[in-house]
């Protein structure tokens, strides 16, 4: 996906280190089988990575990861998921009704890289991927 190449080469990394939380999502979903990964990017509002597997039949994804570009020199991530795709053990995402393409979900904002958080992120990721073979 060359858009999406360019765009985290061309993002430069701040203190927060969100563009190498992000990259290692990337990197976890290019890992999930029969997954592919659709990109839309909207300069100034977001860029979006939507996995989706590809056995599944009612949505168009499982997951959604949100590079928030309100202000490019301080992007922060939030990674949706439909609500009973995923368990939130340690309850820090937000439910977000009729968040995620008009239904329930939840979603879990990073503002600075943590690498608990970035696991923690992961296994719901692996877990939402493992539920959408519908």
């Amino acid at each position: 996906m060359k858009e999406l190449e360019d765009f985290i080469n061309n993002w430069i990394e701040t203190k927060s280190k969100t563009k190498q939380a992000f990259t290692e999502i990337y990197d976890h979903l290019k890992t999930l089988e029969d997954t592919t990964l659709d990109f839309n990017a909207r300069p100034k509002v977001s860029y979006s990575l939507r996995p989706r597997h590809n056995n599944q039949k009612k949505r168009s994804l499982f997951a959604m990861v949100d590079v928030i570009d309100d202000d490019p020199d301080d992007r922060w991530l939030s990674v949706c998921f439909y609500g009973e795709m995923i368990t939130d053990p340690e309850e820090v995402g937000d439910l977000i009704p009729e968040g995620l393409l008009g239904e329930d979900g939840y979603c879990f904002d990073l503002y600075e890289y943590n690498k608990d958080e970035i696991r923690y992120l992961k296994q719901r990721l692996s877990q939402a991927h493992e539920n959408a073979k519908e």
